[in-house]
């Protein structure tokens, strides 16, 4: 597979935040806002491995500033690092207050995506080819972020034996 440069997977989505996307204190869910998220990665994935996805994990989403009914929020995706069949996208989230045309980083994440055929089994992905000097930063940093989530998969499947699917009060 040819390496493809990450700017060829970069993805923008611009909304306006309006009432319905907004809690009792005037701000954007921050489920709605996960949603965007999750959207932006996987087009920004599949536009990098030209076939269907799916969403293996999502890093932590840290909520930095409050978006108001009224500003725009704007999703920027780009994959950074890829595996065999999987690749990291970074996700930046930007509020813009447009009257007064303050702006703001809201939340960064990375998420994983798998690039699978249409029996939903894992597919090779092409190599990513960073360029510039946060694409280069991102990339060398990649491997032990995706390290880290195997460590964090294993224990949350360990957890999951622990626990298993009975009601609390029926162990």
């Amino acid at each position: 597979m040819n390496p493809k440069p990450c700017q060829e997977s970069f993805v923008v989505k611009t909304s306006i935040v309006l009432p319905p996307d907004t809690n009792n204190h005037g701000t954007m869910f921050g489920g709605k806002l996960m949603a965007y998220i999750d959207d932006v990665a996987a087009i920004s994935a599949m536009r990098h491995s030209r076939s269907a996805i799916v969403t293996a994990s999502t890093d932590s989403v840290d909520f930095l500033h409050p978006i108001h009914v009224g500003w725009s929020v704007c999703l920027e995706a780009f994959v950074t690092y890829t595996g065999r069949t999987s690749m990291e996208v970074f996700v930046k989230v930007i509020s813009e207050d447009m009257l007064k045309g303050d702006r703001h980083i809201c939340a960064l994440s990375f998420l994983t995506m798998v690039a699978v055929d249409e029996n939903n089994k894992p597919v090779p992905v092409p190599p990513v080819v960073p360029e510039t000097e946060m694409e280069k930063e991102l990339y060398q940093t990649g491997m032990a972020r995706a390290e880290a989530r195997k460590r964090r998969k294993s224990e949350f499947q360990n957890m999951a034996q622990i626990f298993g699917t009975e009601l609390p009060w029926r162990r």
